[in-house]
């Protein structure tokens, strides 16, 4: 049967191969075993016969560094004798690519090429202990740690760390970053600037647009000067589809609005697919901060008030993004001094529902939902390209000539993700996941932004980090229990209720052996101990027999835990002011052969067009021919 089965893709080349998914056999089955040869005729074809060959581990390294491919600081941290003995580990796991677009997506953009882009100079071992090398900074230990987590799977790294990592030719480790522009011309020079100089690094990144005046605001006084936010936007967009890393991935960006600005029809109105061209965004994401007294409005059906933040600063004395706007809106209605104007609350909704419709967007943020969630004193007014980034941040002032009066704190966004199905299928999720908060604040710790001096305060301030969980659906899938059940919920608030018990354990270890905390702690309800409230006063565990079973063998945090943790962080603290994020999970998903972040799956081949290979297929992750 199997001399068969190799007899049929005979002549084949591996593109042919992977379009088998999309073609029932003649049994009428999904033919995973086309798409399993696919990946190893693509070895075979292609990757094998354009890799550059070297004699021993020595001689590539030496190459490696010499021609400035690899950071040689990272190769001089650890002995020769270590760095051999790490590469035979991760060599001798075996790590197979589960898929053809597992295998085509990693050489397409990840793997280190020659500089002409011809030829591959890693396989996917080499990238991982590089990556490994890098992170860990001559600690051995946590080095070793991370070459496992990373090849079984259980740990991945986000695109930026996986990509450039050890590289001497490469932008930075960080996804994205979050920044503020305040009602002045010099913070919207400076947060176009630094749009271009974080989209050179190949971050994606979000600004706010809530605190700029609106069209027709006065400027020094004089009345209908203001052009509003829909030219800031348009330089954004500019800027975005100018800057690229080098052509591996392209600019991208977001602008977020409140609600309650009186720009925010017009604002919506840009992703029209009618739009005229003068005000049309094409590639510039949006989204829209909502608090909850736009909802209470439209549920009484009542008018909605919109806010000149010119007029809000004046008043309250600080920028429109900061007010509540739920606290203050009645106060706001009645105050003379602040000009405003008014819609109906229902037909925003339903012009937001009908840009959703057209284009996807906007994305949308509950503000007062997070900012009621959030530990750190201070407000979450935006998010980022992706909405899983919620923060703190605060404004930076600037001279006359451009140079900083009061640097600010704006965002960066160090992630990697968790598989959620080989996390518990190694039975140790207290490992897996300090190994990976140690990771992630390695990619903080080496960050340094200095072209964006908000960005690099914010991130040496708060060691903020976001570790983020992909194929739960995939995992969900493979035990049979069904995405959204009673027993689907109740697996995925243990998991992430235990989740977070380890990552604040790490946090607090890493806090006790660096004799530091991240800026704000002792202000934060981490601090206070109020966070740990609802972990210390009641008892978590599984509500279903079928999530106890799922976790058994692994340590559910108890109460006792709980309350050793919080005395511990009351003393000591914690390093990382965040700690997690569910990111999308694109392009890592599919090298780790999982379904993408927390979403459910569409459709069991999933077809993805891939530059100038066209269309190719990938199967749901543990999707069988047998169905239950």
């Amino acid at each position: 049967m199997a001399f068969k089965t190799e007899a049929r893709f005979e002549g084949m080349d591996y593109h042919a191969l992977n379009a088998m998914l999309n073609l029932y056999g003649e049994d009428g089955k999904i033919q995973f075993d086309a798409d399993k040869r696919a990946a190893r005729e693509y070895f075979l074809q292609h990757v094998n016969q354009n890799t550059v060959f070297f004699h021993s581990l020595k001689e590539k390294l030496d190459y490696l560094v010499e021609k400035e491919y690899y950071e040689g600081a990272v190769i001089e941290a650890y002995p020769f004798e270590f760095i051999q003995q790490i590469h035979d580990r991760a060599y001798a796991a075996k790590f197979r690519f589960d898929t053809f677009l597992g295998a085509f997506k990693y050489y397409t953009s990840y793997t280190l090429k020659t500089f002409d882009g011809k030829r591959y100079l890693e396989r996917f071992e080499d990238r991982v202990v590089m990556t490994a090398l890098a992170l860990a900074a001559g600690d051995q230990d946590l080095a070793n740690k991370l070459v496992d987590e990373i090849l079984s799977g259980r740990f991945q790294p986000a695109t930026p760390t996986f990509l450039n990592a050890g590289k001497a030719q490469r932008g930075e480790l960080v996804s994205c970053f979050l920044l503020r522009i305040e009602d002045n011309m010099e913070s919207i020079a400076r947060g176009i600037n630094s749009a271009l100089q974080l989209s050179k690094r190949g971050g994606g990144v979000a600004l706010l647009l809530s605190n700029i005046r609106e069209a027709g605001a006065p400027i020094k006084q004089i009345e209908n000067q203001s052009s509003g936010i829909i030219p800031v936007m348009k330089l954004l967009e500019d800027s975005f589809s100018y800057a690229n890393q080098l052509g591996a991935r392209q600019g991208a960006g977001a602008v977020y609005l409140s609600a309650h600005h009186p720009d925010i029809m017009k604002f919506l109105d840009t992703k029209r697919e009618n739009a005229d061209e003068k005000i049309r965004i094409k590639t510039l994401s949006l989204g829209v901060v909502v608090p909850d007294i736009t909802f209470e409005l439209a549920k009484n059906d009542e008018d909605m008030y919109l806010f000149s933040p010119y007029d809000v600063e004046k008043v309250y004395g600080v920028p429109f993004g900061d007010i509540s706007v739920t606290e203050k809106y009645r106060e706001m209605v009645d105050d003379a001094r602040i000009k405003k104007t008014k819609i109906k609350a229902r037909e925003f909704f339903q012009t937001l529902a009908e840009i959703q419709f057209e284009s996807g967007y906007p994305y949308i943020m509950f503000e007062d939902t997070v900012n009621k969630a959030n530990p750190i004193k201070g407000r979450i007014n935006m998010s980022n390209l992706c909405s899983e980034i919620l923060q703190v941040n605060t404004p930076t002032t600037f001279n006359e000539d451009l140079s900083y009066d009061q640097i600010g704190k704006d965002i960066s966004c160090n992630l990697g993700s968790m598989n959620i199905a080989l996390a518990m299928d190694g039975r140790n999720l207290a490992g897996t996941v300090e190994t990976s908060i140690r990771a992630l604040s390695a990619v903080s710790d080496q960050s340094h932004i200095r072209s964006v001096r908000s960005i690099e305060d914010g991130n040496d301030k708060s060691h903020a980090i976001g570790l983020g969980q992909m194929n739960l659906h995939g995992y969900l899938a493979r035990e049979h229990v069904h995405y959204g059940s009673e027993e689907g919920v109740d697996f995925t608030n243990i998991y992430f209720y235990t989740v977070l018990f380890h990552a604040l354990q790490a946090s607090n270890r890493i806090a006790i052996e660096r004799g530091q905390v991240f800026d704000g702690f002792w202000d934060s309800k981490y601090a206070t101990g109020e966070f740990f409230d609802k972990y210390t006063e009641q008892e978590w565990k599984p509500a279903t027999a079928r999530v106890e079973e799922l976790f058994d063998g692994i340590h559910i945090p108890t109460q006792e835990d709980w309350l050793e943790l919080k005395a511990s962080v009351q003393k000591h603290g914690i390093y990382n002011q965040n700690l997690q994020a569910v990111p999308p999970t694109g392009s890592i998903s599919y090298i780790n052969n999982s379904t993408s972040s927390i979403h459910p799956i569409a459709s069991k081949i999933e077809i993805r067009k891939e530059g100038k290979i066209g269309r190719v297929y990938y199967p749901a992750p543990f999707m069988t021919n047998v169905f239950f």
